[in-house]
């Protein structure tokens, strides 16, 4: 019987501390989404599907690929040409 309190306590902190995480998550993701701009694009299907399957394979994302091809376009000369003369989307 004497276990049962203790138990208790240990389940209140355990519970209390797995809160506490969550809450912190939820603030951080928050925060997160007041610095993003949820936008919208169509891609052509077969790309995105080779994407899709490149992205399990390397575990990468298109919030990834996005990210770093705005910023480069807008950082980096020599992207910019090469993403403006790209023409051929074939695969």
């Amino acid at each position: 019987m004497s276990g049962v309190p203790l138990m208790g306590m240990i389940n209140y902190v355990i519970r209390t501390h797995l809160l506490d995480s969550i809450h912190m998550y939820i603030q951080k993701l928050n925060a997160m989404k007041k610095d993003m701009t949820l936008t919208s694009v169509k891609i052509q299907s077969e790309l995105f599907e080779e994407f899709k399957v490149a992205c399990v394979r390397h575990k990468f994302s298109f919030q990834k690929l996005a990210d770093r091809c705005i910023h480069l376009y807008l950082t980096d000369e020599d992207f910019k040409r090469q993403v403006h003369n790209h023409n051929n989307l074939d695969l």
